[in-house]
């Protein structure tokens, strides 16, 4: 039985990992993150439960992982999440800087 929960939860990883890879999932959508979430805690459960203690530390901070990530979708008005850091910096450019310098503004 306890091989049977252990690749049930291993499908449940890898599948969100496989659909997020191949752009079927992003990877802070509800269901990718609740895949994880369930996958890892089924293994972390499974890990503790045999005493594999380097196994659970890894399932173990993963679930956790998802758990943080799907509280934060979750508490996000319209059920998606924050773009990432990156995408929520100011795009427009800096007008202290010319547009092209390689080129003089003033010849």
């Amino acid at each position: 039985m306890g091989q049977v929960v252990q690749v049930v939860g291993s499908v449940l990883v890898l599948a969100g990992f496989a659909a997020a890879q191949r752009g079927w999932l992003d990877q802070r959508s509800r269901v990718y993150l609740v895949l994880n979430l369930v996958g890892s805690g089924t293994l972390a459960f499974q890990a503790a439960f045999s005493h594999q203690w380097g196994f659970l530390l890894l399932e173990g901070v993963w679930a956790v992982v998802s758990l943080v990530g799907l509280v934060a979708v979750l508490l996000v008005p319209g059920g998606s999440s924050p773009a990432p850091r990156s995408a929520r910096r100011s795009r427009r450019p800096d007008p202290s800087v010319p547009s092209n310098p390689s080129v003089p503004s003033n010849p």
